[in-house]
Formats: structure tokens, C-alpha cells, sequence
């Protein structure tokens, strides 16, 4: 099987034996889609050339994680803490300075608190600095669109690739950032692939909380109160049961509406951007992979 097969598989078993979080069936249908929306052009790096864009893409998904030391970063007004980070990154591509390979393999955590408008010293800054030392290790002479070619049209081949590459690609079972780079790099406008529709759901926080709020997921009521309290949940099989019912629970829906996971993960991502969503508490978990 390849690598969005595994995820099916995984998650399915996992949602089957969950012990802690239930797919309310008979709510499935009660979830509508809405219309997709574009990366923001203010928010993200997308007039540069192809290159330049691609490669703000591929370094922005290196560090597209931390959701669990989110409420803990500077953000800019009214933004999330994954705007705040590509926002701040994209100016950082528009003030006409861009990270070689050789640069990102030497970098620390005050180099990139700098960019990014953040404390040296904060936690997070040291793991985007790993990731990124990562990702030029990972790259060597290639361009970000030389690994798009590798991959030749295939965002399975370069999800594969990311995650048996770099160490904090590699979330076994559900594999969240290594899918959302091609999808990503696609919205963009600087890759095609063939098999895009192939993905699953890119399993975070945000969207198992959208599906909860509509009442397709329900948890366990000792789990429900610890994350209404906003305690952070530790990785473990709490934590992975919610992330695998979603990924099921949008495989099931996504069946029902004709329409490929990887969209119904947008409309639900941007849905969880609205106040009622916002209000209620999601899970937070400290992890590399989301």
C-alpha cells in the first residue's frame, strides 16, 4: 500500500477500537460544504516567481507545527499563530531575503525568532530552527522545485519522500505535513500533481474540533472537560484517537459528498477561523507533527 492508503488504514482501525472518541453516524449528513478559499495573498508569499514561491511553500510546511504552544506566541492582530508564522515569513520573502540550503543548515533558533517576530528563547523557535537545519540537510543542492520534479507529478511520491526524509515529516499513521506540502505547493500555483485528489484530510486540532462542534465527533467526558478546561493533552491514544476519527469521519463524509478529502479539510479548516468556533476550546497537544 502507499502512503494515503496507510493512513486509511490506520485511522479506520483506530476508530473502530477507540475507546475515548465515538463518529456520531447519523451527524454526518448534517455536514454541508462551503466555498473553498484561496491561500490569503497577504498573508502567504505567492507573488515571487515560481521558485522564490515554492520555496517560501516548502520552508513555511517545515514549520507548520507548534498548534500545542500556540496561545504562548506574539501574534499579529488578529491573527492565528499559523498566520502569524506565514505572514511573517512572507514578508521576510518580500523584503527580498530568502534562505539558501546551505544558510538553512545553519541556523538557530535567534535567527529564526527574528523573522518569524518572536522570542529567542521561546521553545518553539528551537524546534523551527531543527526543522529548518532539517530541511536543508534534506534539500543538499536541490531547489524546492527540483523536488517537485523528483516527485514527477505524483504528490503521494513527494509526501513519501518528505516523511522518509526528515524526521518531523514522519507522523506515522496520518503523515499531516508531508500531505499538506503538495496540496500546498499546488494551491500556489507552482506544482501539478496527478493523484492530488489521493490525499486524506491533513489531521491537526482544528479540524477534529470543527467536527466536534458539529456534533460529528463526541468525546469522552473526562476528555471533553480537561480540553474545555484548556489543559494540554499529551501525545498518546487520546490524542491519536481524536485525530484518526476525524481523518475517517471526513472519509466517510467526503464519500457522501462526491468530493475529495483534501477539499472538505479546507472548507472545514476555514470554518473553524469563525468566532463560534474560536469560543469553545480545542485540543492542544506539544508535538512537531501539527
Amino acid at each position: 500500500m502507499g502512503l494515503t492508503d496507510d493512513v486509511r488504514a490506520s485511522c479506520r482501525a483506530i476508530a473502530e477500537s477507540a475507546r475515548f472518541v465515538t463518529i456520531d453516524v447519523d451527524r454526518l449528513r448534517h455536514v454541508e460544504p462551503v466555498p473553498p478559499a484561496p491561500l490569503d495573498p497577504e498573508r502567504h508569499f505567492l507573488e515571487g516567481s515560481a521558485e522564490e514561491v515554492a520555496s517560501y511553500m516548502l520552508i513555511l510546511d517545515a514549520i507548520n507545527f507548534g498548534s500545542g504552544w500556540f496561545p504562548t506566541l506574539r501574534k499579529r492582530p488578529g491573527c492565528s499563530g499559523y498566520f502569524t508564522i506565514a505572514w511573517a515569513l512572507a514578508d521576510f520573502f518580500r523584503s527580498g531575503r530568502r534562505w539558501s540550503n546551505e544558510e538553512l543548515r545553519s541556523l538557530a533558533a535567534p535567527d529564526v525568532a527574528a523573522v518569524l517576530e518572536q522570542e529567542p528563547g521561546h521553545e518553539l523557535m528551537s524546534l523551527y530552527a531543527e526543522a529548518l537545519r532539517s530541511l536543508g540537510s534534506f534539500l543538499g543542492e536541490r531547489s524546492a522545485l527540483q523536488l517537485v520534479r523528483e516527485a514527477d507529478g505524483s504528490a503521494e511520491r513527494l509526501a513519501s519522500a518528505l516523511a522518509g526524509g526528515m524526521p518531523f515529516f514522519d507522523d506515522v499513521g496520518f503523515w499531516k505535513r508531508a500531505q499538506i506540502t503538495p496540496n500546498d505547493l499546488a494551491l500556489a500555483g507552482v506544482a501539478s500533481f496527478e493523484d492530488l485528489d489521493r490525499l486524506t484530510i491533513f489531521a491537526d486540532n482544528l479540524v477534529p474540533h470543527v467536527l466536534r462542534v458539529d456534533g460529528v465527533l463526541r468525546y469522552d467526558p473526562a476528555l471533553a472537560a480537561r480540553i474545555d478546561a484548556g489543559e494540554l493533552l499529551p501525545p498518546g491514544e487520546e490524542e491519536r484517537e481524536i485525530r484518526a476519527c476525524a481523518v475517517h469521519a471526513c472519509e466517510l463524509i467526503a464519500e457522501r459528498l462526491g468530493t475529495p478529502p483534501r477539499l472538505l479539510d479546507t472548507w472545514l479548516w476555514n470554518r473553524g477561523q469563525a468566532p463560534e468556533y474560536k469560543a469553545i476550546p480545542r485540543h492542544r497537544t506539544r508535538t512537531v507533527y501539527y
